[in-house]
Protein backbone atom coordinates (compact mmCIF):
# COMPACT_ATOMS: atom_id res chain seq x y z
CA UNK A 1 0.00 0.00 0.00
CA UNK A 2 1.72 3.07 -0.95
CA UNK A 3 1.68 6.15 1.03
CA UNK A 4 1.11 8.74 -1.94
CA UNK A 5 -2.35 6.42 -2.70
CA UNK A 6 -3.38 6.96 0.85
CA UNK A 7 -2.53 10.62 0.98
CA UNK A 8 -4.19 11.15 -2.33
CA UNK A 9 -7.33 8.86 -0.15
CA UNK A 10 -7.28 11.28 2.55
CA UNK A 11 -7.14 14.31 0.00
CA UNK A 12 -10.29 12.75 -2.09
CA UNK A 13 -12.10 12.60 1.66
CA UNK A 14 -11.13 16.18 3.40
CA UNK A 15 -11.97 17.77 -0.31
CA UNK A 16 -15.43 16.08 -1.22
CA UNK A 17 -14.45 15.23 -4.21
CA UNK A 18 -11.90 14.11 -7.21
CA UNK A 19 -11.29 17.46 -8.91
CA UNK A 20 -11.12 19.60 -5.73
CA UNK A 21 -8.29 16.79 -4.56
CA UNK A 22 -6.84 17.35 -7.80
CA UNK A 23 -6.03 20.84 -7.04
CA UNK A 24 -5.19 20.37 -3.67
CA UNK A 25 -2.28 17.86 -4.86
CA UNK A 26 -1.05 19.88 -7.82
CA UNK A 27 -1.93 16.59 -10.40
CA UNK A 28 -4.81 16.00 -12.86
CA UNK A 29 -7.46 14.74 -12.25
CA UNK A 30 -7.06 11.04 -13.79
CA UNK A 31 -4.09 10.94 -11.73
CA UNK A 32 -6.70 11.11 -8.48
CA UNK A 33 -8.85 8.23 -10.22
CA UNK A 34 -6.46 6.17 -11.06
CA UNK A 35 -4.80 5.81 -7.50
CA UNK A 36 -8.18 5.95 -5.72
CA UNK A 37 -9.07 2.58 -8.22
CA UNK A 38 -5.76 0.99 -7.65
CA UNK A 39 -5.95 0.96 -3.67
CA UNK A 40 -9.63 0.06 -4.17
CA UNK A 41 -8.07 -3.23 -6.01
CA UNK A 42 -5.32 -3.82 -3.83
CA UNK A 43 -8.13 -3.76 -1.15
CA UNK A 44 -10.31 -5.53 -2.90
CA UNK A 45 -13.52 -3.31 -2.16
CA UNK A 46 -15.08 0.12 -2.49
CA UNK A 47 -13.95 3.15 -0.85
CA UNK A 48 -16.42 5.49 -2.00
CA UNK A 49 -20.31 5.52 -3.04
CA UNK A 50 -19.94 7.69 -6.87
CA UNK A 51 -22.66 10.02 -7.24
CA UNK A 52 -23.73 13.16 -9.54
CA UNK A 53 -22.92 15.38 -6.65
CA UNK A 54 -19.70 14.07 -5.72
CA UNK A 55 -18.15 10.86 -3.85
CA UNK A 56 -19.44 9.64 0.10
CA UNK A 57 -17.61 7.06 2.24
CA UNK A 58 -18.45 3.81 2.03
CA UNK A 59 -18.04 2.15 5.15
CA UNK A 60 -14.79 0.52 4.15
CA UNK A 61 -13.81 4.03 3.42
CA UNK A 62 -14.69 4.75 7.00
CA UNK A 63 -12.46 2.06 8.16
CA UNK A 64 -9.32 3.08 5.87
CA UNK A 65 -9.57 6.60 6.93
CA UNK A 66 -8.26 5.82 10.21
CA UNK A 67 -5.44 4.34 9.68
CA UNK A 68 -4.42 5.93 6.75
CA UNK A 69 -3.83 9.47 9.20
CA UNK A 70 -2.15 7.34 11.66
CA UNK A 71 0.22 5.78 8.69
CA UNK A 72 0.56 9.41 7.02
CA UNK A 73 1.09 10.95 10.80
CA UNK A 74 4.11 8.15 11.23
CA UNK A 75 5.48 9.14 8.05
CA UNK A 76 5.69 12.96 8.88
CA UNK A 77 6.75 12.03 12.03
CA UNK A 78 9.62 9.69 11.33
CA UNK A 79 10.69 12.02 8.24
CA UNK A 80 10.80 15.03 11.00
CA UNK A 81 12.52 13.10 13.44
CA UNK A 82 15.10 12.09 11.03
CA UNK A 83 15.92 15.20 9.93
CA UNK A 84 15.86 16.68 13.04
CA UNK A 85 18.76 14.62 13.66
CA UNK A 86 20.70 16.53 11.03
CA UNK A 87 19.57 20.44 10.86
CA UNK A 88 16.13 20.26 12.18
CA UNK A 89 14.23 20.74 8.73
CA UNK A 90 10.44 19.64 7.96
CA UNK A 91 6.91 20.96 8.40
CA UNK A 92 5.31 21.83 11.56
CA UNK A 93 1.71 22.60 11.02
CA UNK A 94 0.66 24.43 14.02
CA UNK A 95 -2.91 25.75 15.32
CA UNK A 96 -3.89 28.67 17.22
CA UNK A 97 -7.08 30.81 18.98
CA UNK A 98 -6.63 34.25 17.11
CA UNK A 99 -6.54 35.90 20.66
CA UNK A 100 -2.89 33.91 21.43
CA UNK A 101 -2.06 34.13 18.03
CA UNK A 102 -1.80 38.57 18.57
CA UNK A 103 -0.58 37.68 21.82
CA UNK A 104 2.41 35.53 21.86
CA UNK A 105 3.22 33.42 18.66
CA UNK A 106 5.00 36.03 16.54
CA UNK A 107 7.43 36.04 19.17
CA UNK A 108 7.41 32.14 19.60
CA UNK A 109 7.56 31.72 15.93
CA UNK A 110 10.76 34.16 15.67
CA UNK A 111 12.39 31.37 18.07
CA UNK A 112 11.33 28.92 16.73
CA UNK A 113 12.61 30.03 13.46
CA UNK A 114 15.96 31.20 15.13
CA UNK A 115 16.20 27.64 16.54
CA UNK A 116 15.06 25.75 13.62
CA UNK A 117 15.71 27.68 10.17
CA UNK A 118 15.43 24.76 8.54
CA UNK A 119 11.87 24.01 9.50
CA UNK A 120 8.56 24.68 7.34
CA UNK A 121 6.07 26.66 9.21
CA UNK A 122 2.43 26.53 8.76
CA UNK A 123 0.03 27.99 10.99
CA UNK A 124 -3.83 28.20 11.38
CA UNK A 125 -6.29 30.25 13.49
CA UNK A 126 -9.13 28.75 14.64
CA UNK A 127 -11.87 28.34 17.76
CA UNK A 128 -10.08 25.85 20.40
CA UNK A 129 -12.83 23.54 19.44
CA UNK A 130 -12.68 23.58 15.84
CA UNK A 131 -8.09 23.10 16.70
CA UNK A 132 -8.65 20.04 19.15
CA UNK A 133 -10.87 18.53 16.53
CA UNK A 134 -8.07 19.16 14.09
CA UNK A 135 -5.74 17.81 16.13
CA UNK A 136 -7.73 14.68 16.93
CA UNK A 137 -7.27 14.27 12.96
CA UNK A 138 -3.86 14.96 12.09
CA UNK A 139 -4.33 17.85 10.40
CA UNK A 140 -2.26 19.41 12.85
CA UNK A 141 0.71 18.60 14.27
CA UNK A 142 0.25 21.01 17.83
CA UNK A 143 -2.35 23.76 18.70
CA UNK A 144 -2.73 26.68 21.64
CA UNK A 145 -6.32 26.42 23.10
CA UNK A 146 -7.85 27.37 25.75
CA UNK A 147 -8.04 24.54 28.64
CA UNK A 148 -8.00 22.07 30.34
CA UNK A 149 -8.48 20.24 28.15
CA UNK A 150 -8.74 16.32 28.95
CA UNK A 151 -8.71 13.81 26.19
CA UNK A 152 -7.34 10.18 26.37
CA UNK A 153 -5.84 10.84 22.64
CA UNK A 154 -4.83 14.62 23.85
CA UNK A 155 -1.40 16.04 25.81
CA UNK A 156 -2.06 19.66 27.20
CA UNK A 157 0.34 21.29 28.64
CA UNK A 158 -0.43 24.57 30.39
CA UNK A 159 1.73 27.40 29.71
CA UNK A 160 -0.01 30.23 30.59
CA UNK A 161 -2.95 31.84 32.35
CA UNK A 162 -4.99 34.52 30.82
CA UNK A 163 -7.23 36.83 33.12
CA UNK A 164 -10.84 37.29 31.46
CA UNK A 165 -11.92 40.87 31.76
CA UNK A 166 -15.35 42.35 31.20
CA UNK A 167 -14.88 44.97 28.67
CA UNK A 168 -17.63 47.44 27.74
CA UNK A 169 -17.53 51.44 26.82
CA UNK A 170 -17.60 53.88 29.63
CA UNK A 171 -20.73 55.41 30.46
CA UNK A 172 -22.62 51.91 29.33
CA UNK A 173 -24.06 49.32 31.21
CA UNK A 174 -23.07 46.08 30.25
CA UNK A 175 -26.31 44.67 31.54
CA UNK A 176 -28.60 46.44 29.24
CA UNK A 177 -26.24 46.18 26.20
CA UNK A 178 -26.36 42.76 23.71
CA UNK A 179 -22.84 40.50 24.53
CA UNK A 180 -20.66 40.63 21.51
CA UNK A 181 -18.49 37.45 20.67
CA UNK A 182 -16.83 35.01 18.36
CA UNK A 183 -18.34 31.87 17.01
CA UNK A 184 -19.50 28.74 18.03
CA UNK A 185 -16.80 26.76 19.56
CA UNK A 186 -14.57 29.59 20.85
CA UNK A 187 -13.75 29.03 24.96
CA UNK A 188 -14.44 32.64 25.97
CA UNK A 189 -17.77 32.73 24.25
CA UNK A 190 -18.82 29.29 26.98
CA UNK A 191 -17.77 31.72 29.95
CA UNK A 192 -18.76 35.00 28.43
CA UNK A 193 -22.32 33.36 28.06
CA UNK A 194 -22.05 31.86 31.87
CA UNK A 195 -21.18 35.09 33.03
CA UNK A 196 -24.25 36.90 31.25
CA UNK A 197 -26.43 34.53 32.93
CA UNK A 198 -25.52 34.82 36.15
CA UNK A 199 -25.35 38.21 35.89
CA UNK A 200 -29.10 38.65 35.03
CA UNK A 201 -28.50 40.76 32.06
CA UNK A 202 -31.35 42.30 30.40
CA UNK A 203 -30.62 41.70 27.08
CA UNK A 204 -29.70 37.71 26.12
CA UNK A 205 -28.90 37.67 22.51
CA UNK A 206 -25.72 38.19 21.53
CA UNK A 207 -23.71 39.57 17.86
CA UNK A 208 -20.87 37.34 16.36
CA UNK A 209 -17.48 38.64 15.00
CA UNK A 210 -14.82 36.92 13.34
CA UNK A 211 -11.84 39.35 14.72
CA UNK A 212 -10.70 40.40 17.61
CA UNK A 213 -10.63 44.24 16.22
CA UNK A 214 -14.11 43.59 15.23
CA UNK A 215 -15.23 43.21 18.52
CA UNK A 216 -13.68 45.61 20.24
CA UNK A 217 -14.28 48.18 18.08
CA UNK A 218 -17.82 47.61 18.49
CA UNK A 219 -17.79 47.65 22.18
CA UNK A 220 -15.75 50.74 22.01
CA UNK A 221 -18.78 52.49 20.15
CA UNK A 222 -21.07 51.30 23.20
CA UNK A 223 -22.85 48.58 20.97
CA UNK A 224 -22.62 45.85 23.63
CA UNK A 225 -19.58 44.15 26.08
CA UNK A 226 -17.48 41.33 25.92
CA UNK A 227 -15.17 39.25 27.85
CA UNK A 228 -11.47 38.95 26.13
CA UNK A 229 -8.35 38.48 27.66
CA UNK A 230 -6.74 41.68 29.84
CA UNK A 231 -3.60 41.86 27.88
CA UNK A 232 -5.50 41.66 24.72
CA UNK A 233 -7.83 44.75 25.72
CA UNK A 234 -4.43 46.73 27.10
CA UNK A 235 -2.45 46.65 23.47
CA UNK A 236 -5.70 47.20 21.26
CA UNK A 237 -6.08 50.06 18.94
CA UNK A 238 -9.02 50.80 21.20
CA UNK A 239 -7.93 50.58 24.85
CA UNK A 240 -8.25 54.00 25.46
CA UNK A 241 -11.90 53.86 24.77
CA UNK A 242 -12.88 50.43 26.60
CA UNK A 243 -13.51 50.05 30.61
CA UNK A 244 -12.37 46.87 32.20
CA UNK A 245 -14.17 45.05 35.09
CA UNK A 246 -13.32 42.09 37.09
CA UNK A 247 -14.61 38.91 37.03
CA UNK A 248 -14.94 36.01 39.49
CA UNK A 249 -11.84 33.35 39.44
CA UNK A 250 -13.93 30.31 38.05
CA UNK A 251 -14.98 33.10 35.03
CA UNK A 252 -12.14 34.68 34.16
CA UNK A 253 -8.69 32.58 34.85
CA UNK A 254 -8.34 30.33 31.78
CA UNK A 255 -5.64 27.84 31.65
CA UNK A 256 -3.99 28.07 28.00
CA UNK A 257 -1.66 26.17 26.45
CA UNK A 258 -0.01 23.34 24.27
CA UNK A 259 -2.20 20.23 23.11
CA UNK A 260 -0.87 17.49 20.83
CA UNK A 261 -1.42 13.91 20.75
CA UNK A 262 -0.21 11.92 22.97
CA UNK A 263 0.79 8.89 20.79
CA UNK A 264 3.31 11.37 18.73
CA UNK A 265 6.89 11.44 18.67
CA UNK A 266 8.32 14.30 21.15
CA UNK A 267 10.37 16.39 18.77
CA UNK A 268 12.73 19.85 19.82
CA UNK A 269 10.48 21.83 17.59
CA UNK A 270 7.70 21.22 19.78
CA UNK A 271 9.49 22.05 22.82
CA UNK A 272 11.49 25.18 21.85
CA UNK A 273 8.01 26.50 20.70
CA UNK A 274 6.37 25.79 23.64
CA UNK A 275 9.38 27.00 25.62
CA UNK A 276 9.33 30.29 23.69
CA UNK A 277 5.37 30.97 24.83
CA UNK A 278 5.66 30.11 28.46
CA UNK A 279 9.34 32.44 28.47
CA UNK A 280 6.85 35.25 27.33
CA UNK A 281 4.85 34.78 30.25
CA UNK A 282 7.22 34.64 33.30
CA UNK A 283 8.21 38.13 35.28
CA UNK A 284 11.31 39.86 33.79
CA UNK A 285 13.69 39.80 36.34
CA UNK A 286 15.76 43.06 37.21
CA UNK A 287 19.18 42.91 38.47
CA UNK A 288 19.86 45.16 42.05
CA UNK A 289 23.24 46.96 41.70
Amino acid sequence: MELLALRTFEAVVEEGGILAASRKLNTVQSNVTNRIRRLEEELGTELFFRSGRGVELAPAGRVLLGYARKMLLLERQTTAAVREAGDSAGELRIGAMETFTALYLPAALRDLRAACPALELRVHTDTSANLVDKVLSHKLDCAFVAGPVIHPQLAFDELVVEELVQVFAPGTDPVQTPLILFREGCAYRARALAWQRAQGHALTDAMEFGTLEGILGCVSVGLGWTLMPRRIVAQSAHAATLQLSAVPAEIGRVPTGMIHLRDGAPTRALATLAEAVAAQHRPRRTDVG
